[in-house]
């Protein structure tokens, strides 16, 4: 019996084809399992620090400048799509339009899935300017690099402990149904 080569199959068990989401393929364990054992920037850190944790202090940064639950839910959800398509360097995605045009499609699928409205330009604009944020103060603490002239301002302790999957699974799930709950989406 052959493989088929135009889907993967999740630790849900569910066919999901990346370049043709379905809404009803996605589920949020699926992104948690997943993102809490990708390890950001390639796996080239000091240690393992996964996606998820990423995320988590992204929507934590969130709330520390005082945004409420829907742009901490889209800081946390930000990264989902690596769930089902990989992880990506920044040099590279930036040569590859059509990873984009899918890792887009696939953003809003997510978002669909979960009842939550494409977020506006300023909404996406603040969501990278997190992400950015904690880009730079990650490969600091990891790899000592300074990648922007001037450092951006943190407002949290930033959690970088080596922390064991399933708790970061779980972390991130509560996280997401307790976002969801105070935007007023349904889980």
């Amino acid at each position: 019996m052959a493989t088929s080569k135009t889907f993967i199959t999740t630790i849900g068990g569910r066919s999901f084809d990346p370049l043709s989401p379905g809404i009803s393929d996605i589920d949020i364990n699926d992104i948690a399992h997943s993102l809490s054992l990708i390890c950001r920037a390639n796996g080239h850190f000091s240690c393992f620090f996964s996606v998820a944790r990423h995320c988590i202090n992204c929507s934590e940064e969130a709330d520390a400048r005082g945004f409420g639950a829907r742009i901490r839910l889209l800081c946390l959800l930000h990264d989902a799509t690596e769930a089902y398509i990989g992880d990506m360097t920044r040099p590279l995605k930036r040569q590859l339009p059509y990873y984009c045009q899918c890792e887009a499609l696939l953003h809003t699928r997510i978002l669909d899935r979960f009842g939550i409205p494409a977020e506006s330009g300023s909404e996406n604009e603040i969501v990278s300017q997190i992400d950015n944020c904690m880009l730079y103060h990650e490969f600091l603490i990891f790899n000592g690099d300074k990648l922007y002239d001037e450092p951006p301002e943190v407002h949290i302790d930033i959690e970088h402990s080596e922390r064991e999957f399933r708790q970061t699974k779980a972390e991130y799930l509560g996280l997401f149904e307790k976002l969801m709950t105070e935007a007023g989406y349904k889980c």
